[in-house]
């Protein structure tokens, strides 16, 4: 039996005392809300094709993604849209988000995560962005972040960003889902 406090990585303390098979359960139950079943995969596959059928303007439609992302997956504390500079510039320039209000409403390419994307147009994961040499702080809660690139072609057009305040939380399967909606939206640029 724990007699101290254990804090858990999940943004609050258990105080009281606490079993181990309780502890066991609390630790599945959150594991399990981390992880995306498939199920909830295709859920917000589908959502998110409804929204892209949508007769309306696109910045809407990658609105409306950024929500559902935001409240299917509890991990998900920022998600957003970058856009490549429409004028050629070598900046991103913020789209569409759900979340805290952020400063970076450009970045220049190569700075930061959202910049090293736009250059490398790979996905990059960061499980803890206090460790990363090319990391803009958004916020001090953000603990992990993903970034994945929207290619029309071979051409680098916008990327999706999401950061957590979960240090850790990305999941293959998020990458997956990510990158799939990121197909999915090329036909929006």
């Amino acid at each position: 039996m724990f007699l101290h406090p254990v804090k858990l990585n999940f943004g609050f303390i258990l105080f009281n005392r606490v079993e181990i098979p309780e502890l066991l359960f609390i630790l599945y139950f959150l594991i399990k809300r981390m992880s995306l079943t498939e199920q909830t995969i295709d859920h917000i596959l589908t959502e998110t094709k409804t929204i892209l059928c949508q007769n309306t303007a696109r910045d809407e439609k990658l609105l409306e993604i950024c929500k559902l992302l935001e409240r299917e997956v509890d991990t998900f504390d920022w998600v957003g849209f970058y856009f490549a500079d429409p004028e050629g510039k070598e900046e991103l320039h913020l789209g569409p988000y759900v979340g805290e209000p952020t400063d970076h409403a450009r970045i220049p390419f190569g700075r930061g995560i959202c910049g090293q994307v736009a250059v490398s147009h790979e996905t990059f994961i960061s499980q803890n962005v206090h460790e990363e040499d090319n990391y803009i702080a958004c916020s001090v809660d953000v603990q992990s972040e993903i970034v994945v690139p929207i290619m029309k072609g071979d051409t680098f057009v916008a990327q999706i960003d999401i950061d957590s305040n979960t240090r850790g939380s990305i999941t293959k399967a998020q990458r997956t889902l990510l990158e799939q909606i990121a197909q999915l939206v090329e036909s929006e640029f």
